[in-house]
């Protein structure tokens, strides 16, 4: 096939069709097709030669170039696409290095095998061009609802026609109990949106949090507004759902706002899930309200939040705990999903039951530390002190008021709280030289000899080893492993070492063997408040 003038603007037609039928830029065709009469041409010329084609817009002219380059003369390796200076005189006046010199070729005619290539270059180029297009076209719409048309189902997974390309809802995305057919239509959330090598995947979801939290934008327009927001969202998909709403607007009750007249909105989204349950919860700031209102609808009696641990402690009556249980726990997993706690839920007697517990080994041991009697134990133990350190370093008004003791009695506690304490330390200690602790970690500041022994325990022995650790290793911490959290726990935990703490000590001891300087510390602090300082002023502005 050669390039005559009869065919010519064949080759812009062909470029339109082909850009039409795939909708994309006819430029990026033309191109494909330089490329692919190029390398045709070098397979005519010579594979090392610099060829180049260029096709006319208007005329559809292919015009057939040779390029050379002007290298230093060490650097010339490639002689049909470079020449030294002195070479390229006999071409270029003045030459230098990085001047260009082209010349055009005669047309070539192609093979079946060349044009076979040409067409192969071609097709390969409109595909990539049609795969940025469709990625290009997505990668936006991640994050939000779309309809579309089931092709047809693969291993459970539906494929779905999304208009200008093919998208996955796989089958643990989709909610349990639905079943597709070719060309039914389906409501889908984007979920993601990735760049492959056989070209964009876009995949589906119908269980996502997020795709309930879009259902309700699109049935209640104070959401589309932003008059209400929606804080969380937590699923069981297909069973039971928990959205938890806020209102900027106090005229408007977010609750209502979003169950609609006679429950016509709340209801639009519940077919669409198909008959999945939803509580809509009043969001609240603070985290213990929230959580007796995600609860609901079991009464709560009392709450007991340990913000540390991300834990939660909920009392209710006897009558209420199942319910607050839910059926296979429903009710207090999806509460702990939208508050992001984890929730340990207790009936009065049982919370009675383990006050009582605490309070007995409490006396205890005031009574074997302090040497003194049962009902004395029980005195300092409901004034509200927890161990010896706060009996021993407590200030002296705080024992006074305590029925029955005057400033002598007061000293004495003190003291024997003292001895006890000193005592308990030196054992500690020599139990710690014992198992090899090093002086380097005994005599770190902010360690006491019980957490030393502790450390020497788990095999951290010198002050070497104690910089090595992690800040959860010491304080504890949490996990999440499928989707359950579960408890690290830390060798300085029980000594009530928060994470805080373990990275400034562990900072501390890096800085004291040289492995940090100071003075590098200091500054990523000062970068961390002005960072902070940054982000407050954006979000005041």
């Amino acid at each position: 096939m050669a390039i005559t003038s009869a065919n010519q603007l064949e080759l812009l037609q062909t470029a339109e069709a082909v850009a039409r039928e795939k909708m994309i830029d006819p430029g990026l065709v033309v191109e494909a097709m330089e490329e692919s009469l190029a390398r045709a041409a070098k397979s005519r010329y010579g594979a090392e030669m610099d060829i180049r084609v260029s096709i006319d817009r208007k005329t559809g002219k292919a015009t057939f170039t040779r390029v050379r380059t002007v290298v230093e003369d060490e650097e010339l390796e490639n002689y049909q696409a470079e020449f030294t200076v002195e070479q390229a005189k006999q071409y270029l006046e003045n030459p230098e290095v990085g001047d260009t010199y082209v010349e055009e070729i005669p047309p070539v005619e192609l093979g079946r095998i060349a044009a076979q290539s040409a067409k192969q270059v071609i097709l390969q180029k409109v595909r990539e061009a049609e795969r940025d297009r469709q990625y290009e076209e997505f990668k936006d719409k991640a994050g939000t609802i779309i309809n579309g048309l089931v092709k047809r189902e693969e291993y459970g997974n539906v494929i779905v026609d999304i208009g200008r390309g093919e998208a996955i809802l796989r089958r643990n995305e989709k909610i349990g109990r639905e079943s597709y057919r070719p060309n039914d239509r389906i409501r889908v959330y984007i979920k993601d949106v990735r760049r492959e090598t056989r070209g964009p995947q876009i995949f589906l979801s119908r269980t996502a949090p997020e795709f309930m939290a879009e259902l309700f934008k699109m049935e209640v327009p104070e959401i589309y507004d932003g008059i209400i927001e929606i804080k969380a969202v937590a699923r069981d998909p297909g069973s039971r759902a928990k959205i938890a709403v806020i209102s900027y607007d106090n005229s408007i009750d977010p609750v209502g706002a979003c169950v609609g007249m006679r429950g016509s909105r709340v209801q639009a989204v519940v077919n669409e899930l198909q008959g999945e349950k939803i509580d809509i919860i009043p969001w609240n700031e603070d985290q213990p309200t929230f959580l007796v209102n995600a609860l609901q609808p079991a009464e709560v009696t009392k709450v007991v939040l340990d913000e540390e641990a991300g834990k939660i402690e909920v009392v209710v009556p006897e009558e209420q705990l199942s319910l607050a249980i839910g059926r296979r726990g429903q009710n207090v997993r999806l509460a702990s999903q939208l508050t992001n706690l984890d929730i340990d839920i207790m009936t009065e007697a049982e919370e009675s039951a383990r006050r009582q517990k605490e309070f007995e080994a409490r006396t205890k041991l005031f009574q074997e530390a302090l040497d003194i009697d049962e009902f004395f134990a029980q005195l300092l133990v409901s004034e509200g002190f927890a161990n010896l350190e706060e009996v021993a370093y407590v200030e002296l008004d705080e024992l006074l008021v305590i029925d029955g003791v005057d400033e002598g009695t007061a000293n004495e506690l003190q003291a024997r709280a003292r001895d006890h304490l000193e005592a308990a330390a030196a054992a500690a200690l020599e139990a710690a030289r014992a198992l090899g602790a090093e002086d380097s970690l005994i005599a770190f500041e902010g360690l006491t000899a019980q957490m030393v022994e502790a450390l020497a325990k788990d095999d951290v022995k010198t002050l070497e080893d104690f910089a090595t650790c992690a800040d959860w290793e010491l304080a504890g911490g949490w996990t999440t492993v499928d989707g359950q959290r579960v408890k690290d726990d830390g060798v300085l935990e029980p000594f009530g070492v928060t994470l805080e703490e373990a990275q400034d000590m562990v900072m501390t001891a890096r800085v004291v063997l040289g492995w940090v300087d100071p003075d590098d510390l200091v500054a990523s602090e000062d970068d961390a408040d002005a960072e902070d300082g940054d982000a407050e002023a954006q979000a005041e502005a």
